[in-house]
């Protein structure tokens, strides 16, 4: 095993974090380093810049527009975006209903779909969560019933209702898991993966307030939408099969290790100013130092976890299997601890500069439930991994 970067991979970073320096907008970097709520256009925004690099969709094969570099330049180049305070690349559209399409889909999919996906043209959200059905995802109930007239040919009348889909407000379209077939006896079987327009009539959106005052969050209702059949993904009733693939995807980008790096400095530098009950600056008081070190540690040993991985994918060539739920567990709880010791660092009494964190330490609550809770993460690991 080598966790070490070649003389090759060293010269990437370089460039990336020059070419970052450059290009990234400052009035962006300011609005993630203040905790500032990213609105559609300074996503988007950032989105635009990174495709007309040809740098947005680095895993994606080189004919739809992927950089062509191997898992540990694209692991470079994700941990140097978090270091620069970049602001997210939303991952719905590129980093999992693209690559669901580029393994099930059929060539019309990818031809009308990807070049959107990939030019920040259509934002993409994520129906799988229900009332009900969040972790235990197998047991939705969202239904898409089968059905033919002459003005739309063969159709799904989808019926049903997801939740917390993050930015469904902003989404132009969204990728869902329906329920094709309920007489299955096992649960996994008989779920479909469906693209739907949000401009389809008989879908309503009402967002969601969370702990932060934030509306990111939405309830997704679905009456009598009709979706044509052309808009299925892979077969009938082989849905779960999709799914499992594209939340591989999903929890190895949830770490985050370069945010974590950045705002890991960030702390020590302000409680390195800030003065304590003691009238010495915080970074000498022991018990404060004691967490601030754990953490740190912590975030050391996730980023061994993670360079392990990318040694095995190196080798392989093959994707991450249950294991990579490690990297989701460690790095959410990672987040939060780093956003709890801000919180404890900073002055109440400095007003704005107290309300921006406690938004934030409120809305980093999250991280250990999406992408399937840190629990079910751990029953993934002792099932798939551990044998248990």
């Amino acid at each position: 095993m080598d966790l070490n970067y070649s003389q090759e991979e060293s010269a990437f970073r370089d460039e990336v974090r020059a070419w970052l320096k450059a290009h990234l907008p400052q009035d962006l970097r300011d609005k993630v380093s203040n905790y500032v709520q990213l609105g559609r256009e300074d996503l988007l925004r950032w989105h635009k810049i990174l495709a007309r690099k040809g740098w947005v969709a680095p895993a994606w094969p080189k004919e739809y527009g992927g950089t062509d570099w191997n898992v540990v330049q694209r692991y470079i180049f994700e941990e140097e975006c978090g270091l620069a305070g970049a602001p997210p690349l939303i991952p719905f559209g590129l980093a999992m209903c693209g690559p669901v399409l580029l393994r099930f889909g059929t060539e019309a999919q990818k031809q009308r779909f990807l070049p959107g996906i990939y030019n920040g043209e259509v934002f993409w959200c994520q129906g799988y969560s229900e009332p009900g059905s969040g972790s235990d995802l197998a047991s939705l109930k969202t239904k898409a019933e089968r059905a033919r007239d002459e003005k739309l040919g063969d159709h799904y009348i989808v019926n049903g209702q997801k939740t917390w889909t993050t930015l469904g407000h902003f989404a132009d379209w969204i990728f869902c898991l329906v329920r094709t077939d309920a007489g299955l006896s096992k649960r996994q079987e008989g779920i479909s993966f469906l693209l739907i327009d949000m401009q389809t009539p008989g879908i309503t959106v009402r967002p969601l307030t969370l702990m932060d005052g934030g509306r990111e969050v939405n309830e997704v209702f679905f009456d009598d939408v009709k979706v044509p059949v052309a808009n299925l993904v892979y077969e009938e009733g082989k849905g779960w099969t999709v799914a499992k693939y594209l939340l591989g995807y999903e929890r190895m980008n949830t770490g985050r290790l370069g945010a974590s790096k950045r705002e890991l400095a960030k702390l020590k530098a302000f409680a390195g100013q800030q003065q304590g009950d003691d009238g010495k600056p915080l970074l000498e008081n022991p018990r404060f130092r004691d967490k601030l070190t754990r953490v740190e540690i912590e975030l050391l040993a996730l980023e061994i976890t993670n360079l392990r991985f990318l040694d095995q994918m190196r080798r392989s060539g093959q994707p991450p299997g249950a294991d990579v739920s490690m990297l989701k567990i460690k790095g959410t709880e990672i987040q939060q601890t780093l956003a709890e010791l801000m919180m404890q660092a900073e002055d109440p009494g400095a007003q704005e500069g107290f309300i921006g964190l406690a938004k934030r330490y409120c809305n980093m609550r999250k991280t250990t439930i999406y992408a399937g809770s840190n629990e079910i993460q751990r029953n993934i690991i002792a099932k798939m991994t551990l044998g248990l």
